[in-house]
């Protein structure tokens, strides 16, 4: 086995020596995880890697992608090191393809956060935003009409109360308060 090896060109043995430490390493960090583990623990970078900008932390620099990277570029070294005899071209391709593991693990990651969300409707986000009357809202006081109103892409119709005049069907109010799980608008 040594032997064989040994025989080896000495790019497709780069490729041997890169994609055996990094299987093994990779395997027994996916065990661990699944275990219940943290396995990234002290495996993050020093800086930020964001890639969004936004909300949502990637750190791009990290072991876990420098794995992702590794199974990429030496795995595809090897598989494709018979068909493709310009080693630039091979290197190039095994680059390439380490960097769309590691893009495939951003995605993953991304989808996974976004089930992590909190959509919780919470009624205090509606105070200041307009909605429009669905049951007309009576002008005396203890009379509930209905609005309809979009928050974060969900449609919620809520009990509403006035303190001015009758609100007709189809128009247009501001939220301008809350009390006791009704909203007190004013008509637009």
């Amino acid at each position: 086995m040594i032997e064989t090896f040994n025989q080896l060109d000495f790019l497709l043995k780069g490729f041997w020596m890169v994609a055996i430490p990094t299987s093994v390493i990779f395997l027994i960090q996916m065990v661990l995880t699944f275990m219940g583990s943290d396995a990234s623990e002290g495996t993050h970078a020093d800086f930020d890697g964001n890639l969004e900008g936004g909300d949502m932390p990637f750190q791009l620099f990290s072991f876990r992608n420098l794995l992702n990277f590794l199974l990429g570029f030496s795995w595809t070294g090897i598989s494709f090191y018979n068909l493709i005899s310009n080693q630039l071209l091979l290197l190039l391709i095994a680059i390439g393809v380490g960097g769309l593991f590691v893009y495939l693990f951003f995605l993953i990651i991304r989808a996974l956060m976004k089930l992590s969300e909190d959509n919780t409707f919470n009624l205090t986000e509606t105070v200041g935003k307009v909605a429009d009357v669905y049951v007309p809202i009576p002008a005396q006081k203890g009379g509930v009409g209905k609005v309809i109103i979009s928050i974060r892409g969900a449609i919620h119709e809520l009990d509403a109360m006035t303190v001015s005049q009758r609100i007709p069907s189809n128009t247009k109010v501001k939220i301008v308060s809350i009390e006791d799980y009704v909203l007190f608008v004013e008509p637009l």
